[in-house]
């Protein structure tokens, strides 16, 4: 038996309910994790709230990142050994498998080994910012150097990845947030710039800040009307990826600016990277290498034991956060 987080009923934190239940062993491809530290995603509010891209088959576990030992593994299962040190990447859907727990299987595609020189909490706050930020801006994007990148909600642990991966290439990064209240840690977490959306003017800074030409790219997770506004900032053959849905409100397409622009807007997941092999070996290696480097490093905006995942989950509905929220589990 393990103790696990699930839910019954879709709402808000308070129906996450903590849950013995029986794992049973690893099956083929299978690997069982002891728990460590879990990293929480926007993902999983949506999927406990019944509005993620999926809906949940009630009763529900959650979550699919974090990191831990290898318990066991199961048949043709290679490279992973008892005992071995790992991370869980978001790679499986969360009605096959679930994270939110003492002790948890998962598929061993889903599972690499812990970066060197990270700790399971910091383990656990890398590949979902970084994979994902990697996908659209180096993969899909092909961000260069001298690019512009508009980042919004950038105080989130995907939207730090990305300042930091934009950097990496020679790219501009410009941070975008509501207020001033997160500028200076913006910079400090290595924004070449930072415009607050409802003091400036992002259009004007952004064209100050590019000499006219406009940003190449815009890296959007809130999407809504904005998206309109931020379009005018870009230059000509720029490319928006809307990854999110944070404004809740239809998000229109710029027609006019989007013909005299010639630009390209479209929806973007973590799983363009994960459900193609060679994408997200790339990417396991790009974000391994920029580790190595020290060009990227975890941003962790808070810790909660396993016994206060409810307080967790209203941490981060609260946008409080500067990174990744992880929990602890156990010692």
């Amino acid at each position: 038996m393990t103790r696990a987080i699930r839910f019954h009923e879709t709402g808000g934190p308070d129906v996450l309910q903590y849950e013995d239940i029986e794992i049973g062993a690893p099956g083929r491809g299978e690997v069982c994790i002891n728990v460590e530290a879990i990293g929480l995603n926007r993902a999983e509010a949506m999927f406990r709230q019944g509005a993620y891209l999926e809906d949940p088959k009630l009763p529900a576990g959650v979550g699919y990142e974090g990191a831990g030992t290898v318990e066991a593994v199961g048949d043709g299962v290679e490279g992973l050994a008892e005992g071995d040190a790992v991370s869980v990447i978001p790679a499986f859907s969360m009605n096959h498998y679930s994270f939110y727990a003492e002790q948890a299987i998962v598929p061993a595609h889903a599972v690499t080994s812990r970066p060197k020189g990270l700790d399971a909490v910091q383990a656990s706050a890398v590949w979902m910012p970084f994979l994902t930020a990697y996908g659209a801006l180096i993969e899909l994007g092909q961000l260069t150097k001298g690019d512009a990148v508009i980042i919004p909600a950038a105080s989130s642990s995907v939207g730090l990845a990305a300042i930091q991966i934009a950097n990496s290439v020679g790219a501009v990064s410009i941070a975008a947030t509501r207020t001033s209240g997160k500028a200076d840690d913006l910079k400090k977490a290595g924004a070449a710039h930072v415009v607050a959306t409802e003091e400036q003017d992002i259009v004007a800074e952004v064209m100050r800040i590019t000499g006219n030409k406009g940003a190449r790219m815009v890296f959007d997770p809130v999407a809504g009307p904005q998206v309109e506004t931020l379009v005018d900032a870009m230059g000509a053959g720029g490319i928006v990826f809307i990854y999110g849905a944070l404004a809740g409100k239809p998000t229109p397409f710029p027609m006019i600016a989007g013909m005299n622009k010639a630009l390209t807007m479209r929806g973007y997941t973590l799983f363009e990277v994960i459900g193609d092999a060679g994408r997200f070996e790339r990417g396991k290696k790009f974000v391994t290498d920029g580790l190595e480097k020290g060009d990227f490093k975890a941003t962790v905006s808070k810790t909660f034991d396993f016994e206060d995942m409810v307080e967790a989950h209203k941490y981060m509905e609260s946008n409080q956060q500067f990174g990744k929220i992880v929990v602890t589990v156990g010692g």
